[in-house]
């Protein structure tokens, strides 16, 4: 049996990689940072708390990542842990470039030390691109404008080396933005989506954005990870860009996702307080390499990705309204046995 070791397990898109990897007979650890609130929601909503084992491992510390990979012995790890709010990144410049760049060298490290025939995936972001003119692909410029966007650089460069220098299956993903019900609220689409629900019900007035005019390129995330595993089947390590390579505004996702429930775009007021210190204004991606070598194409077009948002904050909203419970209102350990098990081995 295969096994994977998921970094950062409570992400949106770790838990729908566990739930692929699941389907194709893997054994799936995830680890996760202690904190004194929980974050279990996501694995909880895919029904995936009885399926993976769970192991605290801290990002910043080496022995600790070590530690991790001894106990589940995986064939492949994918790390998917990062700060990956692009905003707040600004906020705690250092602290995001220490768990988005630098745990990526203590990772790949860990791996030369430990056995280098595991396969390692490190998800990197188009933020990397910064304002270089679109389309982008494997090749483009990149000259990232935030924080976030210097620290995946640095794990990009930190992928090509430790594949070049000690042979290690390491594989780059570039990944343009990527979206579903399980995107947190401080993401502008799950923000839009969520409000346009709530303004529907009576729940709220207003959709309130910041710069509406940013364009980006938006897919649907459960087939991302699809491509994600193609990757690291590959007999050979490459970088591949992940993208629709069709972009559109914040204004136009607001607008989709307003006409879905018949409301205008009065309900929308801009706050200039939301908008970054400096921001990419395009980002398009060009997966030719990637449809080519794996193949993989998207099938979610933007219309119906958004549809698929709306509806699931709909129902969840809808949901609470009936007095039902949210399943990411559940606050608890999954699996509180098998941590305490892992983590006294």
């Amino acid at each position: 049996m295969r096994s994977a070791l998921i970094t950062g397990i409570t992400g949106q898109d770790s838990v729908y990689l566990a739930q692929l990897l699941l389907t194709k007979g893997y054994k799936v650890f995830g680890t996760f940072r202690r904190a004194s609130t929980p974050n279990f929601w996501r694995i909880m909503a895919l029904d995936l708390e009885e399926k993976i084992d769970l192991i605290p491992m801290d990002l910043t510390d080496q022995s600790s990542i070590i530690n991790a990979i001894q106990i589940s012995q995986p064939t492949e790890i994918y790390n998917m842990a990062a700060s990956s709010y692009v905003a707040d990144s600004f906020e705690c410049p250092q602290a995001n470039v220490d768990i988005t760049g630098n745990a990526v060298l203590r990772l790949l490290e860990s791996i030369r030390i430990v056995n280098k025939d595991i396969k390692f995936y490190q998800s990197n972001s188009s933020e990397m691109f910064g304002n270089t003119p679109p389309p982008c692909n494997e090749e483009s410029l990149m000259v990232p404008i935030s924080p976030y966007g210097v620290a995946k650089l640095s794990a990009h460069h930190f992928v090509n080396m430790y594949r070049k220098a000690y042979d290690i299956h390491a594989v780059s993903g570039i990944l343009f933005n990527h979206e579903s019900p399980l995107r947190g609220l401080d993401f502008v689409t799950r923000k839009i989506s969520n409000a346009v629900a709530k303004i529907k019900l009576g729940l709220c007035k207003n959709l309130v954005l910041g710069n509406v005019y940013a364009v980006r390129d938006w897919g649907l995330a459960p087939e991302y990870m699809e491509a994600v595993w193609l990757m690291m089947q590959q007999e050979s390590p490459d970088n591949y860009v992940i993208a629709t390579d069709v972009s559109h505004t914040v204004l136009e996702f607001a607008t989709a996702a307003l006409s879905i429930v018949d409301l205008d775009i009065d309900v929308i007021v801009t706050d200039p307080l939301l908008n970054r210190p400096i921001d990419i204004k395009v980002l398009r991606g060009w997966s030719e390499h990637t449809r080519k070598k794996l193949p993989w194409a998207p099938k979610t077009r933007f219309g119906q990705l958004v549809d698929i948002m709306v509806k699931a904050d709909l129902q969840r909203w809808t949901d609470w309204q009936a007095g039902k419970t949210f399943p990411w209102d559940a606050y608890l350990y999954p699996n509180e046995s098998k941590i305490l098990r892992l983590c006294l081995r």
